[in-house]
């Protein structure tokens, strides 16, 4: 009997438990240890912070779906990985008590460390600003902006800035979604004109989402995502400062430094911040118990799989293979790492390190339908190496179809959203030398109501989906 330990029940995490649970649960012992006691569908969090969902609506239990699945589960953190002799601890969230599970394989999805600490004054826990990465964070934001729409009702004029909360930030798509939001919200409310919305950005150019932006048919022309993302934010009188940095907060100000090295500062009222994100602070012992963290994770705490690392971002971008193919660690061959979890071999959109020296890159994002497509793609090859001793899945991100859907409100009757498809995830150049590494067939940006018809379908196909429920396995990921 073959022991599988799966560490986290975010979107890759879950996704790799349901497959590994369906295939092999009867006959195998199958565990997740997660934090919460439920899934946190986290793309609706942007509804959830103008007071557009009901937190309820976001979230399910995992125990009742794990126990139909075969699947144990454990309410609590993982603490120390064990890769000689094959054990996690962690600590139970009921009584704080031990846990010790052993493995024959490893599934580490945590998601990320929110890390707050590495701006002072990045809230919301200690410092002045909001955030909408956690489901307590969303309902935070809420009250926040709630109580801000009872001023701007008053007469009060309100300044907003969204945006990213370290130089190094991932998750643009989310800010770029939550001001849409807002905007949209306010213009229901007849409240527009009270707020003045600031978009506020670590990356290169508008667009860029991390991802070398986009080039693809809109229309009957190409343009660029910097040119899509203007149009609508100049439509929605949403203000944009990019390539800027974020170093610190007080509770008026945003203290910034840009790509030319200039220091600034901007003055809010109200401040959405994505904070940069690591990966969780685990202890790595060997059997000695000696420190073996350098042979599992990169100095950020992201764990180290078969890509390629160490490549100079001019030689990496001509390098498709140097992505990882099936998320193995190289020293420890049963630990697999998914979503946010895995080291990516270095960034997609190009780097900048300023006159000062700051390093102000947008970090690639490894969320959402990204993770999902890789926790079955460690599934898979789990599932292979029990029944057959070798592994027969594999798909790099310069492989990956991933869509993107951002609301600009969640009305089924005015509301709108901007769909981007990319294929692949991360430009290949090597098979689109002459398409900016994209298919330009398939890669397409689109604004209208069918995406607000396909944001909100998609959110009750995927909570069904994630809940295993009948026709799981035929919905994609």
């Amino acid at each position: 009997m073959s022991k599988i330990v799966i560490i986290g029940a975010g979107f890759a995490g879950h996704t790799a438990a349901l497959y590994i649970g369906d295939a092999l649960g009867k006959n195998h012992e199958v565990t997740v240890i997660n934090r919460q006691d439920y899934f946190l569908y986290i793309p609706s969090l942007v509804w959830v912070g103008v007071g557009n969902m009901k937190p309820e609506k976001t979230t399910f239990k995992l125990e009742p779906v794990y126990k139909k699945m075969n699947i144990k589960f454990v309410h609590g953190k993982a603490t120390e990985i064990h890769p000689d002799e094959q054990f996690v601890i962690g600590v139970k969230e009921t009584d704080n008590s031990e846990v010790k599970m052993e493995y024959d394989y490893l599934i580490i999805a945590t998601g990320p460390k929110l890390n707050y600490d590495n701006t002072p004054g990045l809230g919301p826990k200690y410092g002045y600003t909001h955030s909408i990465c956690t489901l307590p964070h969303a309902v935070e934001i809420r009250d926040k902006y709630l109580e801000l729409v009872e001023r701007m009702k008053k007469g009060e004029k309100i300044k907003m800035v969204i945006g990213t909360g370290h130089a190094g930030a991932t998750c643009q798509g989310a800010t770029f979604e939550y001001i849409t939001n807002i905007h949209k919200d306010l213009v229901n409310k007849g409240l527009r004109d009270k707020a003045e919305l600031i978009y506020h950005s670590n990356e290169r150019a508008l667009g860029d989402f991390g991802v070398r932006g986009v080039v693809a048919k809109y229309g009957n022309k190409l343009i660029g995502s910097d040119e899509f993302i203007e149009a609508v934010f100049k439509d929605a009188g949403i203000k944009w400062n990019i390539q800027r940095a974020t170093k610190k907060v007080d509770e008026k100000k945003i203290y910034w430094e840009d790509f030319d090295g200039n220091f600034g500062e901007t003055e809010y009222d109200f401040a959405m911040l994505v904070p940069q994100f690591t990966g969780q602070p685990f202890k790595y012992v060997g059997k000695n118990g000696e420190d073996v963290s350098s042979k599992i994770a990169n100095p950020a705490g992201f764990i180290k799989v078969d890509g390629i690392y160490g490549l100079p971002y001019d030689e990496l971008v001509n390098k498709p293979e140097a992505w990882p193919a099936v998320y193995q660690n190289d020293t420890y061959k049963n630990i697999f790492a998914g979503g946010i979890a895995f080291a990516p071999p270095g960034p997609i959109s190009q780097p900048h390190i300023n006159p000062n020296g700051t390093n102000i890159t947008a970090a690639p994002p490894r969320t959402g339908m990204v993770s999902g497509i890789i926790g079955r793609v460690i599934a898979n090859n789990v599932i292979d190496l029990v029944k057959k001793g070798k592994m027969t899945h594999s798909e790099r991100m310069t492989e990956m179809y991933a869509a993107c859907i951002a609301s600009m409100g969640d009305s089924l009757w005015d509301g709108s959203a901007a769909t981007i498809v990319m294929y692949p995830v991360v430009p290949n150049i090597k098979d689109f030398p002459h398409q900016q590494g994209r298919d330009r067939f398939i890669t397409l940006m689109e604004m209208g109501l069918a995406g607000a018809w396909m944001k909100k379908l998609i959110h009750y196909t995927f909570i069904h989906k994630l809940q295993a429920r009948v026709g799981w396995k035929m919905i994609p990921e």
